[in-house]
């Protein structure tokens, strides 16, 4: 059974990893808007159009490639819970 103190060293990893999914989503995200003058940043309507389509589909009805970009993500995750699970055993 796993301590405290490795959950919460687990818990530290995948917050790590986690900022670093958000920090390179939120400088795509920067690439595609558009700046105004005020520093403001607007949304071209032809992503908020597909983001909002893909925030109300779920997982199952997600287009193959849409289907593996989440994948990649969970790529990033897999081996540190795989050797987190190694060591329970």
């Amino acid at each position: 059974m796993a301590s405290s103190e490795d959950l919460e060293a687990l818990k530290e990893q995948l917050a790590a990893i986690e900022h670093a999914r958000w920090s390179h989503w939120q400088k795509y995200m920067h690439k595609k808007c558009i700046r105004n003058s005020d520093g403001s940043l607007t949304i071209p309507k032809e992503l908020v159009v597909k983001w909002d389509n893909q925030s109300r589909t779920v997982y199952a009805d997600l287009t193959e490639k849409e289907k593996q970009s989440d994948r990649e993500q969970v790529d990033k995750y897999l081996p540190l819970l795989k050797n987190f699970f190694q060591q329970l055993e």
